[in-house]
């Protein structure tokens, strides 16, 4: 197999940009956005962000070893009346800017472009065109990360995987995930996020993915997609944007995802708990343990899910089933699902003194919220069952009603007692039950702490889901400090 490599001619062949003049004996080692991680040789993306602009690193770029760097175009007006050309520098574009002349912008090639961001997916989309490797892309509105996780690692035991690292699944994540893909890769897994319409296509076309799968689609990002039908179809972009040939696979939840997706895929594979699901994509056997854990049989062979609650096996499924289609016998991919190790604040359980925390707060919206509570509801060996809720971001004008909703359905549960923080304490007043025994209401989880602390006895399972913005991680600080074991520490 012949290594892919980046030269100045397959560079101007991704952006675009003609081939006079191009240097076949000019490489690159890699690609790179950040100046913190360049080791020499790269080429350098100077990206502009709201709180950042690359072109300002520019020169530390070259300093470190740099090649060459893409720049924009609106940065380089900007820069044509001030900057100095650096002499013998060669640049593709028109009033590119180049820093003082140095030793190391004399060598530099650099590359003019209209959009620095958009010229990062041109340059992955043309490294995936020479990828041999299958490439898997998932996305949904919960579980696509820990499916992504799952689905490496049944693929791993056969295949050499190549994976997005922890939730890397924006425009730049899913861009500098392609371009890191070694030329011996067997797979790629990527997850792609969205929460703006147009987001999910344009990643897909870059993606252009072998196998497409969608977890699920649930009421979140509602801010900017505007509604289910909004999410759902931002979500079946995916599989809309496919190979030539391209496989699908979905969950079953909720019914409308599968009947939708077989109008994009007639030859849909569906997995999951429900008869929506295909025969041999449905667990058989399944059973919990005490912390919620399911083992369960699939074509013949037994499986265990290293995350608790029902949705980690559809989760689960749903991995399974991108293993069959790329080949991995059943009893390989089982194998490696039992080893997965999921990404950070997804449902782990850490030990604390006597108390059992579920951390599951890296995203929330309603459908994962729920999860989470199930998740909770089903800890058999738990002595009580405690759930500190944070507000569930970018829910636009559906916000107010979908925390009543979900605070309700908390109520009605097998929970002991219910933190409610942020909007869920507004919506605690608004359904009369900010005077409940078992319910905290507090404007955040710092002002609520001091009254779960008195309540906690120091043996409960406590439940911690909020969205990412809300920062309810940080109370692990608190609780590892007042109930850790004297001398002893934490557990994961």
């Amino acid at each position: 197999m012949t290594a892919f490599a980046w030269t100045d001619v397959e560079v101007r062949r991704a952006l675009g940009l003609g081939l006079e003049g191009a240097a076949e004996a000019l490489a690159f080692t890699g690609v790179s956005t950040d100046t913190r991680q360049l080791g020499g040789g790269e080429l350098y993306v100077a990206l502009v962000g709201e709180r950042f602009d690359g072109h300002d690193f520019l020169a530390e770029a070259l300093a470190k070893g740099a090649r060459g760097a893409v720049v924009s175009r609106s940065a380089a007006a900007d820069a044509s009346a001030t900057a100095a050309q650096a002499p013998g520098a060669r640049a593709s574009g028109p009033h590119t800017p180049l820093p003082a002349a140095t030793a190391d912008a004399r060598e530099a090639r650099f590359y003019t472009v209209a959009d620095t961001l958009v010229a990062l997916g041109a340059l992955a989309a043309h490294r995936r065109a020479h990828l041999v490797a299958p490439v898997v892309a998932l996305t949904g509105s919960s579980g696509k990360t820990t499916t992504k996780d799952l689905t490496a690692a049944a693929l791993a035991t056969t295949l050499r995987v190549h994976a997005t690292r922890g939730n890397l699944n924006n425009r730049v994540g899913v861009p500098l995930t392609l371009l890191a893909a070694p030329s011996d890769a067997e797979a790629v897994v990527l997850e792609l996020g969205s929460n703006e319409p147009g987001e999910i296509r344009t990643l897909a076309q870059v993606a252009r993915a072998d196998v497409g799968v969608v977890t699920t689609v649930g009421e979140s990002h509602l801010e900017r997609l505007g509604s289910l039908e909004g999410v759902l179809e931002e979500k079946l972009d995916l599989l809309r944007n496919l190979s030539a040939g391209g496989r699908c696979v979905v969950g079953d939840e909720p019914d409308v995802l599968a009947e939708r997706a077989r109008d994009v895929c007639p030859r849909l594979r569906v997995a999951g708990w429900s008869a929506r699901a295909d025969g041999d994509l449905r667990p058989s056997e399944a059973r919990p343990d005490a912390s919620g854990r399911y083992s369960f049989r699939w074509r013949g062979v037994s499986a265990t899910v290293p995350l608790p609650g029902r949705h980690a096996v559809s989760d689960a499924l749903l991995a399974l089933a991108v293993a069959d289609l790329l080949g991995v016998p059943p009893e390989e991919a089982v194998r490696g699902l039992a080893t997965a190790e999921t990404s950070q604040m997804r449902g782990q359980t850490r030990r604390i003194g006597n108390l059992s925390v579920v951390v599951d707060c890296y995203n929330a919206n309603p459908q994962s919220v729920r999860a989470a509570l199930d998740v909770l509801e089903g800890q058999a060996a738990a002595t009580r069952r405690v759930a500190v809720l944070g507000t569930m971001l970018e829910l636009g004008s559906a916000s107010e009603r979908l925390h009543r909703e979900v605070l309700a359905d908390a109520l009605a549960r097998d929970i002991e007692l219910i933190a409610a923080t942020g909007a869920f304490a507004d919506a605690a007043r608004a359904l009369g039950a900010g005077d409940e025994e078992r319910v905290i209401g507090a404007p955040d989880w710092r002002s609520a702490y001091p009254t779960l602390r008195a309540r906690l006895a120091g043996d409960e399972i406590v439940l911690l889901k909020a969205s990412r913005g809300v920062a309810l991680e940080g109370i692990l600080v608190l609780l590892e400090r007042d109930f850790s074991t004297p001398g002893g520490a934490a557990e994961a």
